[in-house]
């Protein structure tokens, strides 16, 4: 029973400390950046659906889950791109649930280089289940057998220099740093939305006509915890099924694996090898994701590309 209540708080406290957890983990960034930067959004010439969904720490009971639906896509005549997202990462008897909207603009800068600059805003919801929660003191009122809910706004900016060779971005999320007040009372809390900084760049390397080897890297950090460093490498043959692996300093090693049919329907499967404590209690992290590429259509777009001149004089060849 003293192992179980050391796992279960030893999970809750990397739940409530670490960077991963106070802004969802997902071993899938090279695939969907969309997630971690808003000035991604209308980058490509289609709108793409992804939905994400990560199972962490298995083994672990109350161990984070994350599920998360985005969209997003240009408006090539304006340069802009619009988008969205909805999110719910569970960890217990803690919920942290969330809505976004996000804008980017993109500013051509030559002919194969553009700037992306973007902003998301949202509102996110906070709720600790004390039902799912035994105290040692019943009457306790820092947390009580009820369910406590509280909603604050945020928001999210950054930019992204990228060639059709490579992307160097910078974003800050959760940048309004609001308080969590759980009581109407409550004056002072030490409970706030930390302000997180990422600096992610990738380059294309064509081995080829049908091989892309693809390395990443992505640095994170919020104060006071150290700079966490992801670093990758995704191969892909013919941008059709793609092979990858990351490493995430001193947490785990992920192996991802993937497919696109067409250019149209997308499947990604990875799964973590933790590499600290935790792997005495873990068998790893599933994370699996699906997606739906909309192109515009073809016919159209040839059509719109048309010289539109005077119609010809029908009636006239006629009488002729």
């Amino acid at each position: 029973m003293i192992k179980k209540l050391t796992i279960l708080s030893v999970a809750l406290l990397l739940g409530v400390f670490s960077y991963g957890q106070q802004i969802p983990q997902y071993s899938q960034y090279m695939i969907n950046d969309y997630i971690l930067n808003p000035s991604i959004t209308g980058m490509h010439d289609y709108f793409e659906v992804k939905s994400n969904n990560r199972i962490q720490w298995v083994g672990i009971n109350d161990a984070p889950r994350t599920f998360l639906l985005s969209v997003h896509g240009p408006i090539q005549k304006m340069n802009m791109g619009l988008g969205g997202a909805i999110f719910s990462d569970v960890t217990g008897p803690t919920s942290r649930t969330g809505a976004y909207l996000s804008y980017a603009y993109h500013l051509k800068l030559s002919p194969s280089l553009k700037l992306g600059m973007g902003l998301s805003m949202g509102l996110l919801q906070f709720r600790i289940d004390g039902t799912q929660i035994t105290l040692r003191d019943d009457g306790d009122v820092a947390l009580g057998n009820y369910v406590q809910t509280v909603y604050t706004a945020d928001a999210t900016f950054g930019f992204n220099l990228y060639h059709k060779d490579f992307s160097v971005g910078f974003s800050a999320p959760q940048i309004i740093g609001n308080k969590l007040k759980f009581y109407e009372n409550q004056e002072a809390t030490r409970s706030s939305l930390a302000r997180h900084f990422m600096l992610m760049g990738s380059y294309t390397f064509h081995v080829g006509d049908d091989i892309n080897i693809q390395p990443s890297v992505l640095l994170k950090y919020v104060s006071p915890t150290p700079l966490q460093i992801d670093g990758g490498v995704k191969f892909s043959y013919r941008e059709m099924v793609w092979l990858g692996a990351t490493y995430r300093h001193d947490d785990a090693v992920s192996i991802v694996a993937g497919y696109t049919h067409k250019n149209f329907v997308m499947f990604a499967y990875s799964y973590d090898i933790p590499m600290s404590n935790l792997s005495n209690y873990s068998s790893g992290t599933h994370e699996v994701m699906i997606g739906v590429r909309f192109k515009p259509n073809k016919k159209n777009k040839s059509e719109d590309a048309m010289p539109k001149g005077p119609a010809p004089d029908t009636e006239g060849a006629e009488s002729k």
